[in-house]
């Protein structure tokens, strides 16, 4: 079990401080609970919120020393975060444990200089604040989420649900993250690059008109479906398939279903031993060759070594 120590910092934003126990705590693997995830403050006892309640939270900022991974979750405190906080961040990351943040969390981060020179992302409307105060980090304001070396930060709200999802299948695999995203209802699982590049993740998508089409493609991505196939299922014209799925997705239909079927590919490398043709056939990649082109250009390895990097990952628990 993963132990997973949440910051909150005052005044909270209280949908962000619900993501980590929300998707984390909903992860299993063979039965047992994957994370054991505890909210600190500063101060325990009750922590003030940005709405109108407060909120809680029974642990010190001790817990974080024993802790795999460390969250801050949004807060409206962008400045004068209390000194403890800044240095139980520091002291987290020197020890080499995992930091993420979700929301405007990224402002402590940064205020705690864990993000000069790194890529970093925080919610959109609070971006420009971000950059002229903190130059000297590399702002992604147009993504999900953005991971640099063992940092990790998320845009605003929903965002962080995609974070702890790329959290989930970093730890456990895609199998295990695509179960807990079905299981809080979240859109299929958006991972970014690997560890030793800044993810670029899908962009969140901002419409429903399609979801139906989209699960159904979802079900069908071995099958050679086509912009007609999927205009048909929504009964609209493929011109309009089109011109919604990019307002929805930020994709075309095309390169959501490429997205889609790679995810699957590396899905099937981690969580069976098929041979590479069937691996290309079930993802409808269709051939070695365009399984090995398209894995190779998402993850920067072979689908041999990828799946070697992370059966060896899995069995180092």
């Amino acid at each position: 079990m993963r132990r997973v120590a949440v910051i909150a910092v005052p005044p909270v934003t209280t949908f962000d401080l619900s993501i980590p126990e929300l998707v984390l705590g909903a992860t299993t693997v063979d039965g047992r609970a994957g994370y054991a995830v505890r909210v600190c403050t500063a101060e325990p006892g009750p922590v003030a919120s940005s709405g109108s309640f407060q909120v809680t939270v029974p642990y010190g900022l001790e817990i974080v020393a024993d802790s795999d991974t460390v969250i801050v979750t949004g807060t409206g405190a962008r400045d004068d975060v209390d000194p403890r906080v800044l240095e139980v961040l520091r002291s987290a990351a020197d020890a080499g444990r995992r930091v993420a943040s979700i929301c405007t969390g990224a402002f402590v981060l940064a205020e705690a200089g864990l993000l000069d020179g790194r890529g970093a992302t925080t919610f959109w409307a609070r971006s420009e604040e971000f950059r002229r105060r903190f130059p000297s980090v590399d702002l992604r304001p147009d993504v999900l989420y953005v991971e640099d070396g063992g940092i990790l930060t998320s845009a605003g709200l929903s965002a962080g649900i995609d974070l702890c999802l790329h959290l989930v299948r970093s730890d456990y695999g895609a199998a295990t993250a695509n179960t807990v995203a079905r299981l809080v209802v979240a859109a299929p699982v958006r991972p970014g690059g690997q560890a030793q590049f800044i993810a670029s993740p899908l962009p969140p998508e901002t419409g429903t008109s399609l979801a139906g089409t989209r699960a159904w493609a979802l079900e069908r991505l071995r099958e050679p479906l086509t912009r007609a196939a999927l205009a048909a299922h929504a009964r609209t014209s493929v011109r309009t398939l089109t011109r919604r799925f990019l307002a929805e997705t930020g994709l075309s239909p095309l390169q959501w279903l490429l997205h889609q079927r790679v995810e699957l590919a590396r899905e099937l490398l981690e969580s069976t031993d098929l041979p590479m043709d069937q691996v290309a056939h079930l993802s409808g990649l269709v051939t070695t060759d365009s399984l090995r082109r398209h894995v190779s250009r998402r993850t920067g390895l072979t689908p041999s070594a990828y799946r070697a990097a992370f059966t060896r990952r899995r069995a180092g628990g």
